[in-house]
């Protein structure tokens, strides 16, 4: 793992760099992004079924993202992110079942069943949202490290946007504000490459290094293979120790693949189905990691399907759970709302 006091210029940490996990971490590893990966599917399913409105980002492909940032952080660091937010809530350790809810529009979902897919919350698991605003996470999160600075409580702010929001005045600010602190928050740039279906070469200046985004305000950037979580776990490790030991923000860019479109709406024609094909079959971040366990004899090909089984008895539960939860009161339109005089 790179040194923290090695961190003061553009790192690049790919997958041939990237250490072992241990049998244990491998397999929480699998688990974590089975679970994202077949709970995203069965959201899938629900909207083509119309049990789920509004939008729906799904998170399939970019799971090893957020589960090696997850496996780097310490009890209470908080999470803020866009509104591909699924798998980011249920790595934060949030019920499956209450975010399926809060899908369906139902009374026990996470945010009672009046925010959907891209406003759901968990103070107690400190996951802040879901926001649908593009860059809006960037100085949310930042507020978050802030607060946490102020305090003197020695957490770290998680911050995710997209590659697309990266262009965004506001993530400027976000990064003026946090070097002239030396708050500590790290900033995921979910490099997916297509953002909302431009290619991000066509977007973005000097769109193969995203990571020096933060170099014109002293912050240092580091480029992540994200399809590896093992490499997503080791600059998750070496950005938090250097950000908690007081050196200020830092930039990760992660480079990941989302398979699926935008949203649900969108068929995702600026790309072929061959582009597609060959990331899952050459990168996928789950068969990478179930590959490694076969290989090296942690779990054999009875005991791999054997997790797939328990994980999507999960996910049908939770999905019987949000089909069968009743919907909130009309009264609940009422509630949480400030009434000005």
């Amino acid at each position: 793992m790179t040194p923290p006091e090695a961190l003061t210029s553009a790192t690049v940490l790919e997958h041939g760099s990237a250490p072992s996990l241990t049998p244990e971490q491998e397999l929480e590893a699998y688990r974590q992004m089975l679970l994202i990966r077949r709970f995203e599917e069965k959201a899938g399913q629900l909207y083509g079924m119309g049990l789920i409105g509004g939008f729906c980002h799904l998170y399939i492909g970019q799971e090893a993202v957020v589960t090696g940032m997850q496996m780097a952080r310490e009890e209470g660091d908080q999470v803020i992110t866009a509104y591909r937010d699924h798998g980011h809530m249920l790595a934060s350790g949030m019920d499956p079942k209450g975010v399926m809810a809060e899908l369906t529009g139902r009374r026990h979902g996470y945010s009672k069943g009046k925010g959907g897919s891209m406003h759901m919350f968990s103070v107690a698991k400190n996951f802040y949202g879901g926001h649908g605003i593009v860059g809006a996470p960037a100085p949310l999160g930042t507020g978050l490290s802030l607060a946490n600075k102020y305090r003197g409580n020695d957490r770290v702010s998680l911050t995710y946007f997209g590659e697309g929001a990266a262009n965004q005045g506001q993530v400027y600010e976000s990064f003026n504000m946090a070097s002239l602190w030396k708050l500590p928050v790290i900033y995921v740039i979910e490099n997916n490459h297509y953002a909302m279906g431009t290619h991000v070469g066509r977007g973005s200046a000097l769109a193969e290094e995203l990571y020096h985004r933060g170099s014109v305000f002293g912050i240092p950037g580091m480029k992540v293979d994200g399809m590896d979580v093992r490499a997503v776990k080791a600059a998750g490790q070496a950005a938090i120790a250097r950000v908690r030991s007081g050196a200020g923000p830092m930039i990760l860019e992660m480079r990941t693949y989302r398979y699926r479109g935008h949203s649900m709406s969108d068929p995702a024609k600026y790309r072929t189905r061959e582009e597609v094909q060959e990331v899952r079959t050459q990168r996928d971040p789950i068969e990478l990691v179930g590959k490694r366990l076969s290989e090296t004899g942690i779990a054999d090909e009875d005991r791999l399907k054997q997790i797939d089984k328990d994980i999507r008895a999960i996910v049908i539960e939770a999905a019987d759970f949000a089909t069968s939860d009743p919907e909130p009161e009309p009264s609940e339109l009422y509630t949480d709302v400030v009434a000005l005089p």
